[in-house]
């Protein structure tokens, strides 16, 4: 008999639930739950009622793919953005990383993905049209190719290089400095601020 079996059928429902989180196993989830007891009832009903709206009150920004409030992000609303570079990310998650270095005030494109053709991932399944549609304006002036530097995040800056190489933009790619084969989601401040500063021209 594990643990968890001697717990209430309710506490042990909602520890189902939190091992459902990426990187929580049995023993966080438990422990999470049984945190959860000994929370006031106001800030467990607040609790409930954030989980329950989630969907309802964050959207996608319907200019760059990132997480928002309403139809635009904080980022693709804030006035004091340099409008002129766009740093082409696999998923909305990684922003944050590029946030948190400091060094970056341009905006963000959110692919949604990357290609995967063994798992029908090709570039119809990505945000590839929407980026040539706000290239359309003539504002902006450098694309930075962001993707993860492991073999199917290569091969997809690649493809954007290419497919993008008559658009009239600087095209870069984030320099070494991220370790080969390692998913931006989870680089460090330090890596990613010299990966960006040390971008260089995509050949």
């Amino acid at each position: 008999m594990s643990a968890n079996d001697s717990y209430p059928e309710a506490l042990r429902r909602l520890v189902a639930y939190f091992q459902r989180l990426p990187g929580v196993g049995g023993r966080t989830a438990s422990r999470l739950a049984l945190a959860l007891l000994d929370w006031p009832e106001e800030l467990l009903q607040g609790f409930g009622q954030e989980l329950a709206a989630l969907r309802a009150n964050v959207h996608w920004c319907h200019e760059c793919g990132n997480l928002a409030d309403g139809e635009r992000c904080r980022i693709c609303a804030a006035p004091d953005r340099d409008r002129s570079l766009i740093c082409v990310v696999e998923v909305a998650t990684q922003i944050p990383v590029f946030e948190s270095s400091g060094c970056y005030r341009g905006l963000y494109h959110v692919l949604g993905g990357r290609l995967l053709p063994l798992e029908g991932v090709g570039p119809e399944s990505l945000r590839i049209a929407e980026l040539h549609d706000r290239l359309q304006g003539g504002e902006v002036a450098e694309l930075i190719l962001a993707t993860s530097p492991d073999v199917e995040g290569e091969a997809t800056a690649h493809f954007l290089a290419a497919e993008f190489a008559e658009a009239g933009v600087r095209i870069t790619r984030i320099a070494a400095g991220v370790p080969v084969g390692a998913d931006l989601s989870y680089a460090d401040a330090a890596t990613m601020a010299r990966a960006l500063g040390g971008r260089r021209s995509f050949d």
